[in-house]
């Protein structure tokens, strides 16, 4: 039993290997995006709420040049959702990785890189948020990945540099609170290499 299983499973690397993603090209992704942004903060009080995380989901393209080493930059529309005390923070961005990795045995990769973030849209429990100190902000993305002819899964952590606060009015008019927009996420993928 046990010589059969390691035999199947040396099979089933060696008919992967053969058959990874290779070479240059472009290509289509989509997933799940499992995320909490940062704290909450009501300036009156000086209570710090951790958000609740939700899961998100995200759609883009890709390219990628390289086989050993590659560069992977992606541009990614992203909708986020965190949920603070029953009140319900909505984002939705624009993401662009700018991923470097190494294929492991050709069909399994390492990357990371900078993430460039540009907010397209917040709103906090139906108040839209205008006042975002950065609309444009960096952070890190790195992950693993596993591709199999023309399909690749890769998970990844991503967070920002620094945190990114939007500053809005409560309903009382009178109290201003902060929220961070820059999201601390796990995002799974799948992608097609066209």
């Amino acid at each position: 039993m046990k010589n059969t299983l390691i035999t199947s499973l040396l099979v089933f690397a060696f008919i992967f290997h053969a058959n990874a993603q290779q070479g240059n090209g472009f290509g289509i992704k989509g997933g799940l995006n499992y995320n909490g942004n940062g704290k909450y903060f009501e300036s009156i009080s000086a209570n710090a709420e951790n958000p609740d995380k939700n899961v998100g989901f995200h759609v883009g393209v890709f390219g990628k040049v390289g086989k050993t080493i590659f560069f992977k930059p992606e541009l990614v529309y992203t909708k986020t959702k965190s949920e603070y005390d029953q009140n319900d923070f909505v984002m939705q961005k624009l993401d662009a990785p700018l991923l470097v990795g190494v294929n492991v045995l050709k069909v399994f990769n390492v990357f990371g890189g900078p993430s460039l973030q540009y907010i397209l849209d917040s709103e906090f429990d139906g108040v839209t948020i205008d006042d975002v100190e950065k609309d444009f902000t960096v952070g890190l993305n790195f992950g693993i990945g596993v591709n199999i002819n023309k399909i690749g899964i890769d998970l990844r952590y991503e967070r920002g540099f620094d945190d990114n606060e939007a500053t809005f009015v409560n309903e009382n008019g009178l109290d201003a609170s902060r929220i961070d927009t820059r999201p601390e996420q796990l995002i799974l993928s799948i992608s097609l290499l066209l």
